[in-house]
Formats: structure tokens, sequence, C-alpha cells
């Protein structure tokens, strides 16, 4: 007698959209429907937020720039408070997108190279005494740092931008031709400093996460750790890299104090980076608000939306850049 034997197939795993509609189903209990609801309400009252703000500066801004006598995209002028006002956000826009790509080519590289280090190459006593001098730097203010780069940076800029003229004064752009080095320069110098810390925080942590047996895999094939960390660390964690650089952006963009203190503000743009003048967007608010009617503060708040928008734009590429590389983000590993 034939003697036939069924084999069943292991059940394959549900994708994520189905364990989440099966948990939106199976939510019966009371805390589970609690936390449901919260959940949602909190994701719906942040995109409200957000709508709220957009509406509100979009409406503002509307009252002033049909009344703008410049060309707001274009004009080198900030006089919001005449009649009729002339001002246009081309030097702001100048100066913020040069000091944050200053900043970012600066410290994202030592971030990175910093959260290397205290994660795979320093003993753990080292690395944990690192760590926690770069939580310190973390929390320190921003016009401690502004003060920080007035008083002590700035002053000590000048053999450096010597040496940048001596060499590259050639290109125009690094050419100097005296003077306070209260530049552009100075202010991506500055910027850097401040965002280091929370780039290499969360790249930090993103590192530690790399799956260990891919690491001994490598190992064990005769790979040196430096090949280590080029083929499974860092392709692990470049997703968290991206969020923790977008993060830091976000505050090279916004940062206000600090830029303050450190500017020599002017509405011109200079062809050598090393020259004084220019300005940010949070700067000129900062220094014009105090001053300013409220025809000046609506003017303000359309520079506040033109950076508003900028963030989004920025935070979106960002998106749109992880999105691409799904394949190395923590949960696909």
């Amino acid at each position: 007698m034939d003697i036939s034997t069924k084999t069943t197939a292991p059940p394959t795993p549900a994708d994520p959209p189905t364990l989440q509609k099966r948990a939106a189903r199976g939510a019966t209990r009371p805390g589970d429907r609690i936390f449901l609801g919260l959940s949602r309400g909190s994701g719906i009252l942040l995109l409200v937020i957000m709508a709220a703000i957009a509406a509100f500066l979009t409406y503002r801004a509307s009252l002033v720039l049909s009344k703008n006598d410049g060309n707001f995209l274009t004009t080198f002028e900030w006089n919001a408070n005449a009649t009729p006002p002339v001002f246009g956000i081309a030097v702001l826009a100048f100066g913020t997108i040069v000091s944050s790509v200053i900043a970012m080519a600066i410290a994202v590289p030592i971030a990175v190279g910093i959260a290397l280090f205290i994660t795979h190459y320093a003993p753990k006593k080292i690395g944990g005494v690192i760590a926690y001098v770069v939580d310190l730097l973390a929390a320190v203010p921003s016009i401690v740092y502004g003060l920080w780069g007035a008083l002590f940076l700035v002053p000590h800029l000048t053999g450096f931008y010597s040496w940048l003229n001596d060499y590259f004064g050639w290109t125009g752009i690094l050419e100097w031709q005296g003077g306070a080095p209260r530049t552009l320069l100075a202010v991506g110098i500055l910027l850097a400093i401040m965002i280091l810390p929370i780039i290499t925080n969360v790249s930090r942590e993103v590192f530690r996460q790399a799956p260990l047996m891919h690491q001994e895999a490598a190992l064990a094939l005769g790979a040196t750790r430096w090949e280590v960390i080029r083929m499974s660390v860092i392709p692990f964690g470049r997703s968290g890299v991206i969020s923790a650089s977008m993060l830091g952006l976000g505050r090279a963009l916004g940062e206000t104090m600090a830029v303050a203190t450190v500017l020599s503000p002017s509405f011109e743009i200079n062809a050598s980076l090393l020259d004084p003048g220019g300005g940010t967007f949070a700067q000129n608010i900062a220094a014009k608000f105090s001053e300013a009617t409220e025809q000046g503060r609506d003017a303000l708040i359309a520079s506040g939306l033109v950076l508003f928008i900028i963030t989004l734009v920025v935070n979106g590429a960002a998106r749109a850049i992880i999105a691409r590389r799904k394949e190395y983000s923590g949960a696909n590993a």
C-alpha cells in the first residue's frame, strides 16, 4: 500500500502593510485603541501645525509682497520700513546657502571619522570619554558658540586667511584684501563646529547597530579593519549618516545668534569668501525685527517663508535619497 506524505510549505511572513492592517483590526483592547488613536492624532496634529505655519507665513508675506517696489528674489537691498518698501532676499539666500555648504563640507567628514573611531578603533574607556565630551558639546547654547567665535575664533583666523590668500588667492574665491575676518567663511567654520556633535552622535549610534555577523564574516575572510568598515559598516549606516547630516544642516540653516555675533552683515555679494559682508535669513530677522514696523515685520516673515521652503526642500531631498537606498537601511539589514 502506497503511503503518500503531504508536505506543507512554511508560512511566509506577512508584509509590513498587512501586519499594520491586522494590528489596526485587532486593536480591540482599550489600551490598544487608546494608543492607536493617540498615534493617529499625533500624526494628524503635526500635519495641521505644519499647514497652519505655512498658511500664516504665506498670508503675512502676501500683504507686503504686493507693495514691494523691488524684486523680492533679486534686489540687493533691505529697506522694508520705507514707503514704498524695497527689499529682496538675493544676499540672504546666497549667504545662507554658502555658509551652510561650508559647514557641511567641514563637519560631515570629521563627524563620520569621529563616530567610526569611537565605535571601531578606540578602546572602550577612551571611546566613552570622547563620546561624553561630544555629548557635552551638543548641549552648549548657541550664544556661547557665538561669543567664542567673536572673541577667539575670528582673531585667530588672520593667519589662516593669509595662508589661503598666498596659495589660493589666484582663484578669486579665496582672495583676501585684509581687514577683520568676519566673513561667510568664518560663519561656515563656526557652524561646522556647532553641528559637529549632532552629526557625530547620530552617526555613532547608527554605526553601533551594524550587524556583528557581517563584520565577523569579513574578518574571517581576511579583510582588514578598514575593509570591514568600508564593506559592512558604512553601507549599513549610510542612511543614518544622511539623516544625521540633515539634522545638522537644519541647525546650520536656522542658526541666528552665533551668526549675528560673528558676521559683519551687508547687502552685497562678494566674489571672495574672505571678504566681509553678506547675511543669512535668520541673522537678518534677528537684527531687523526690533526696529521693524508692521510692514517690516511682514517683510521679515516673507523671508522666513523662503527659509521654510528651503528647509522643506532639503528634507524632501534627503528622504528621496534614503528611499533610493532602502537596501542599506537598518530595518532591512
